[in-house]
């Protein structure tokens, strides 16, 4: 499986002077998103951790299309774009039921604990394998 769906409730603490989600705390439900695709696929980072190995994400672009406010019910939806020996690209949408609200293109490197890069774990390149590219 290569798409997730993690709900997301909006709480004051989310949002800015103007009742609207303040831009920053898209990463955060970005990252949960992320965190919570790979646990669903058995992939537990401290496990990650306890063998030497963490994530770093390389480059992030967003886009945010429309604002959330306080109460509502996202989902964050993350989707495998590529991966490659040191490389995970994942597509994530933030959606309002059908309206997505903001969209990022995250690239995921292994890099280890010690510091310096890392090879891709076996464990998410056989899960993963070669995909195709996908657009959002």
């Amino acid at each position: 499986m290569n798409r997730h769906s993690f709900p997301v409730r909006i709480y004051y603490e989310d949002t800015d002077f103007s009742g609207n989600v303040y831009h920053a705390a898209y990463l955060k439900f970005f990252e949960r998103g992320r965190t919570e695709f790979l646990r669903e696929q058995g992939i537990h980072h401290s496990e990650l951790a306890a063998g030497g190995i963490a994530f770093a994400v390389r480059s992030m672009e967003i886009s945010f299309d429309g604002a959330a406010h306080i109460d509502d019910l996202l989902s964050v939806v993350t989707e495998v774009s590529a991966i490659t020996g040191a490389r995970l690209t994942l597509n994530q949408t933030i959606r309002r039921g059908d309206t997505v609200l903001t969209r990022a293109t995250v690239v995921v490197v292994a890099i280890k604990t010690s510091g310096g890069p890392a090879r891709m774990p076996r464990v998410i390149l056989e899960r993963f394998g070669p995909q195709p590219a996908v657009t959002i």
